[in-house]
């Protein structure tokens, strides 16, 4: 940022007046006439513009940050202003009733799900440090305060402001203003080149290890010796002359080193300038109104560790049974093999015709043949046509997938976008390899489905693929792990509405190895800032629950206390919620390479607490009933709809850890201590039992 003074921007020109619609901190939306000025950029390095205006029907000064529309078509640009504005809230929201709101930029609106998405603040306070040549000694002390204020607010946050420079940092004679939000960035995460020397830290610059909220030390010492001294310090290594200067040299020597291991903490220097203000700032701060419910997550896994495993035939890990090629029809639920007198293929008009192998003497084109043919499945003479594709009768056991939730969940998108992961060469860090079961069908998939949506199309609705008014076929792979056994994979969408309507989609359930419940918060979540998102799609919060969840549960064979099939909850269409702790934490964590089953918990225990806290236990019920259940958030499309299309493309985020979930638990991808205790953890030598404050979190059905 060049320039964030509202002095250095032009006064609003009464000939650009516009309406703008927008979201409030708060979640309400606001339509307001505004007048603006000149548009410049904030940072000539960087795609967003500024511009003063006039909220007229306050008569309220404000800022508006934005993207042009070809800014905006740029990933990278939408991620910084997302991040800006993910920030901007998060700050909002836990300091909007302290003393310390005045720290930072103050968000008066956001529209970020359109071509020109923007942000509005009010005007901001004072002008920048940068045009302060040389500052008292006693402004000096109020200066570096304020700072390590601002850097430790951020740090309980778990956020680290990168890019600290004389020209983020705004001062006006009294207290400062940090601006700059757009270079936040998750303590912990890899570090990426980012700001300019010698303001930023040395790693920093380099975009070496992890990022570090010593790094925002750095720059804030590099800041305060320019106001001091009136020029820059060293780039990496502290000032020469730093004995001269006495607040430099009582506070500030330690974060001049290099490294960021050898620099005090933000919390350490705050107390040597005002002793007892990093404490006031843990009192003032709200504390995480989910973490209660961790304490539930903790007992109910201690529950489940209670019960038995499940035995060798259960699914989980069992190797694919090969003996005499009989697998289970996941239509009609009959056991079936391979007949060769049976099989057809589809001609030009997709109609089927019968396929004689028996004249085709190459085996290799005999099986490249059969790799494209179906089987008419007559197992069950009284149950609809149906037919399966031969690799899924020639691999051993099958393993199928359902997608479970109401019509309105967004899981055809999800399911797209897994396929289209997996086919990306996502399961390749996890040593497992795909092939199409049938390449014409899989063909077909990629153009009519993977491809559109990539491109920005938001998908209809998935028609029947298989038989009507069952369970829609989706798409199967054959995937490969990595001791080279080959296991078809199926996927099917359930549907809510067809789940009610036809008794065939719950016999279906009966041979059903794994599912992914599809949760939508737009149903579940009863915050305001998802009540645009409802009345745009006619729907209201539902506290009972998806009916499509019940049904299923209730027709699951039970073996015991709990289900033994395999499961993982989505919170789907998590980008409505992307500023929304903690799917802010997780949603913005890089593709795995590897499975950690204590950070998948963690996840689990995250979105189970947000769940609980603003859903209700009801919405919970598959983690409830099934032993082996995990949780995940996931985005299929990054962002919402703008007039039928998705602005910056559809851009999936973390889509395919639901399903790595389900394959560990099946065995597929290995894990520590096996797939018996994945999702579960290894019990303690001796369990801790919950005290009596965990207790008070948990309903009575839980005790």
């Amino acid at each position: 940022m060049t320039s964030t003074s509202h002095s250095d921007l032009v006064e609003p020109d009464s000939s650009q007046r516009t309406t703008l619609a927008f979201t409030t901190p708060s979640g309400r939306r606001r339509t307001a006439p505004v007048r603006f000025g000149r548009t410049s950029r904030r940072d000539p390095l960087l795609p967003q513009r500024i511009r003063n205006g006039l909220l007229d029907d306050e008569g309220q000064q404000c800022v508006q940050v934005r993207l042009t529309a070809a800014d905006a078509a740029n990933p990278a640009a939408r991620a910084l202003l997302d991040a800006e504005a993910g920030t901007a809230l998060r700050l909002h929201q836990v300091l909007d009733d302290t003393e310390y709101a005045a720290l930072f930029p103050r968000i008066i609106g956001y529209e970020l799900d359109t071509a020109e998405p923007f942000l509005l603040y009010a005007a901001p306070r004072g002008s920048t440090a940068a045009r302060t040549h040389v500052m008292s000694a006693t402004d000096q002390r109020v200066f570096a305060r304020d700072l390590l204020l601002a850097l430790c607010l951020l740090d309980g946050q778990g956020l680290v402001l990168r890019g600290i420079s004389p020209t983020t940092v705004l001062w006006d004679g009294t207290s400062v203003q940090l601006w700059g939000l757009e270079g936040v960035a998750r303590a912990g995460r890899p570090r990426t080149r980012w700001g300019r020397a010698p303001y930023c830290s040395p790693e920093q610059l380099r975009g070496e290890g992890r990022v570090d909220p010593r790094d925002a030390v750095w720059s804030a010492a590099q800041v305060l010796y320019q106001l001091v001294t009136g020029r820059p310090g060293p780039t990496d290594r502290a000032p020469a002359d730093l004995g001269e200067h006495r607040v430099l040299a009582e506070t500030l020597r330690g974060a001049f080193a290099p490294l960021a291991a050898d620099r005090p903490t933000a919390e350490r220097l705050l107390d040597l300038l005002a002793p007892g203000a990093a404490r006031r700032i843990t009192l003032s701060v709200p504390a995480d109104e989910t973490r209660p419910h961790h304490a539930a997550f903790d007992h109910a896994l201690h529950l489940k560790r209670l019960v038995s495993a499940p035995g060798p035939h259960d699914g989980y890990g069992a190797e694919p049974e090969r003996s005499n090629g009989e697998v289970l029809c996941p239509y009609c639920l009959e056991i079936i093999q391979l007949d060769l007198g049976s099989l057809f293929v589809t001609d030009s008009r997709m109609q089927y015709r019968p396929l004689d192998v028996s004249g085709v003497g190459n085996p290799l084109r005999r099986e490249d043949i059969m790799r494209g043919a179906v089987q008419k499945c007559t197992a069950d003479p009284d149950f609809p046509e149906h037919f399966i594709p031969v690799p899924y009768l020639t691999h051993g056991r099958p393993l199928t997938v359902a997608m479970v939730g109401q019509s309105s969940t967004g899981k055809s998108h999800l399911l797209t976008q897994m396929i289209a992961g997996i086919t990306d060469g996502g399961l390749d860090p996890f040593g497992l390899k795909w092939q199409s079961v049938n390449p014409e069908q899989h063909a077909r998939f990629v153009r009519e489905r993977v491809q559109p949506l990539r491109n920005g199309k938001v998908l209809d609705h998935t028609g029947a693929l298989g038989l009507d008014g069952f369970a829609r076929f989706v798409e199967s792979l054959l995937i490969t792990d990595a001791r080279g056994q080959v296991r078809p994979v199926a996927f099917f969408d359930l549907g809510g509405e067809d789940l009610v309507r036809t008794d065939a989609a719950l016999r279906f359930l009966l041979g059903v190895d794994a599912m992914v419940f599809v949760v939508d918060p737009a149903l579940a979540l009863p915050l305001p800032h998802l009540d645009h998102a409802r009345k745009r799609w006619g729907l209201e919060v539902n506290r009972d629950g998806d009916l499509a969840f019940g049904t299923v549960l209730d027709r699951l064979p039970k073996n015991g206390p709990y289900l033994d099939v395999a499961a993982a909850m989505v919170l789907g269409k998590a980008d409505l919620l992307r500023f929304q702790p903690p799917v802010d934490r997780w949603l913005g964590e890089a593709a795995p390479t590897s499975l950690d089953p204590a950070l998948i918990r963690e996840e689990s225990r995250d979105v189970y607490g947000l769940l609980r806290h603003h859903a209700g236990q009801a919405w919970l019920r598959p983690f409830d009933t099934i032993r082996r259940c995990t949780l995940h958030v996931a985005s299929a499309t990054g962002g919402q709809e703008d007039n039928g299309r998705y602005p910056a493309g559809a851009g999936p985020q973390r889509v395919l850890e639901p399903l790595l979930s389900l394959l560990a638990m099946h065995g597929l991808i290995e894990v520590p201590d096996g797939a018996g205790t994945f999702a579960l953890g290894e019990p303690h030598a001796r369990e801790a039992v919950p005290s009596q404050e965990a207790r008070g979190t948990m309903g009575e059905e839980e005790r």
